[in-house]
């Protein structure tokens, strides 16, 4: 709260939620002081935010419920009280005393409604997400996951000079007549350059095998819900069906045969562009591994 010196510069502080809302899930950062609030939502393909003061809430509560007369820190502080639970990821309140839904809206905005009792009376609330600029993604996001990676890049080195000592000193060992009792407890030297090799051969190969499959998948259930009927001939809508009426019937069967193979085309053109891209992606990860490691 703002009472206690907590301002919207500590959400950078504060880790991203996993949560489930309307059965979406999603990553959530959000900060509630005594009239002020800000979230952050991302589904890890966009990202959403909102911050609003006092005049903004007071403006919205009007607009959303008509009768309501109570000052701001009164229906703010029932706000914060239902709505936290949802996106801290802990739970939710009470069955019956809210009920949130999330919609997507056109030009990439995002809208959660909640709906709630205060007072004994209906209390409405949208939060009115807007697609994050750059500069929130990437100080929000981008740039914690590359501290992260640094640390980690740091702790495996130290991790690998801690292997390379612990040979020195069993090869010290041997070198002095000791012996193991226990032949199952034989390990190869640590190579370091071998490890990270195949460390990385494998880890890739692995995630691309994982995600062709998961794509293959989803294009697989894409264009079988968008399979195209054969138009009937007792009811043509489309030109290309009336004009295809009107041909003699071998040439509509060759017609027919060249737009089949025309979608044919444009859905292996949307596959090759997706593969396209997950490459492209992989390529990044492996210059970011060879230039950081």
């Amino acid at each position: 709260m703002e009472a206690n010196g907590v301002s919207p510069d500590d959400l950078l502080e504060r880790p991203w939620l996993p949560v489930s809302i309307d059965g979406c899930h999603l990553l959530a950062k959000s900060w509630f002081g005594e009239t002020r609030c800000r979230i952050l939502l991302t589904d890890l393909h966009c990202v959403w935010e909102e911050t609003m003061h006092t005049a903004a809430i007071q403006s919205r509560a009007q607009e959303l419920n008509k009768r309501l007369q109570a000052p701001v820190e009164a229906f703010f502080a029932h706000l914060c009280e239902v709505v936290q639970p949802y996106l801290s990821g802990s739970g939710r309140p009470h069955e019956g005393e809210a009920h949130i839904s999330l919609m997507r809206l056109d030009g990439g905005n995002m809208v959660l409604r909640l709906k709630s009792k205060l007072a004994g009376l209906p209390f409405f609330w949208e939060f009115r997400c807007t697609p994050a600029p750059i500069t929130v993604v990437c100080l929000h996001l981008v740039r914690p996951l590359l501290s992260m990676s640094h640390v980690l890049h740091q702790q495996v080195e130290l991790l690998e000079g801690l292997l390379a000592r612990k040979d020195a000193e069993i090869q010290d060992y041997k070198d002095n007549g000791a012996t193991l009792s226990r032949a199952r407890l034989q390990t190869d030297i640590f190579d370091q350059h071998t490890y990270r090799s195949s460390f990385l051969a494998k880890v890739v190969r692995q995630t691309l095998k994982q995600e062709k499959k998961t794509a293959t998948g989803n294009r697989q259930v894409k264009w079988r819900n968008q399979k195209p009927t054969q138009p009937q001939h007792s009811r043509l809508s489309s030109p290309a069906a009336v004009l295809s009426e009107r041909l003699p019937k071998q040439r509509r069967r060759k017609w027919w045969a060249c737009s089949d193979d025309c979608q044919q085309y444009e859905t292996q053109t949307v596959i090759l562009k997706e593969d396209i891209l997950i490459s492209f992606r992989w390529i990044l990860i492996i210059l970011y591994y060879f230039i950081f490691f």
